[in-house]
């Protein structure tokens, strides 16, 4: 089974298959292909990770911590980076080793690319459960 384990102020933290409840790609233009095994794989083998803690006036809909005390912000873990694609299919990603000393516009002027997303990765701090968003935007 594909998954991701990484440490935030001494928890341990693990993004699976069966904890994940949404990835959600871009409405107007999905990437093609793309599923929650590929995105925990580019964690897997990317370079310098790091999450931080994010508040949001919403809570986990999973577990709803905070609610019952009636909390204003809830704590969820952060993550981001660029995807890249040509035709709509994944090329590569920025936190690929291969990507080192590259950018989105040599890959551009190249040819070898032609759109970039951003890649979310929200996880709950209490649960752990999270969503991907995929979102297209310019870099």
């Amino acid at each position: 089974m594909k998954e991701y384990k990484f440490n935030y102020e001494d928890k341990e933290y693990v993004l699976s298959l069966d904890n994940c409840s949404g990835l959600l790609n871009d409405e107007e233009k999905p990437v093609d292909g793309i599923k929650l095994e590929n995105i925990l794989e580019m964690l897997s083998n990317g370079s310098e990770i790091d999450f931080d803690m994010e508040y949001y006036q919403e809570a986990c809909p999973e577990c709803l911590k905070g609610v019952k005390e009636k909390q204003k912000f809830f704590g969820f873990l952060e993550y981001h980076f660029y995807i890249f694609t040509k035709n709509g299919k994944f090329v590569i990603s920025d936190i690929d080793k291969s990507y080192e000393g590259l950018s989105f516009n040599k890959l551009l002027r190249a040819g070898k690319v032609d759109d970039s997303y951003i890649v979310s990765i929200i996880i709950c701090e209490n649960c752990q459960d999270y969503i991907i968003q995929i979102e297209n935007c310019i870099v």
